[in-house]
């Protein structure tokens, strides 16, 4: 297994993670580790098209064309991802 060293963390960081691994019951190192296991798993392309639905909804909600949108509307929207 490789071995990453990290120089330069800001304390302010250093703590946050100290206390989540902590949190989790776990080392500081096994803690890094989930945490930049679950980061580079993140689909950019998928994370990009949510906030776009996202933007979408509440311009027509701050536009007021159509508010809120109804279920049927809602279920067509997913089942069309």
């Amino acid at each position: 297994m490789a071995t990453l060293h990290v120089r330069n963390v800001p304390d302010e960081l250093y703590e946050r993670i100290r206390r989540r691994a902590a949190q989790q019951n776990r080392s500081l190192s096994a803690e890094v580790v989930a945490i930049l296991d679950q980061v580079t798993q993140r689909d950019p392309e998928a994370e990009s098209a949510l906030f776009e639905r996202i933007r979408r909804r509440r311009r027509r909600i701050e536009e007021g064309t159509g508010g809120l949108l109804s279920s049927v509307e809602l279920l067509r929207e997913d089942r069309a991802r």
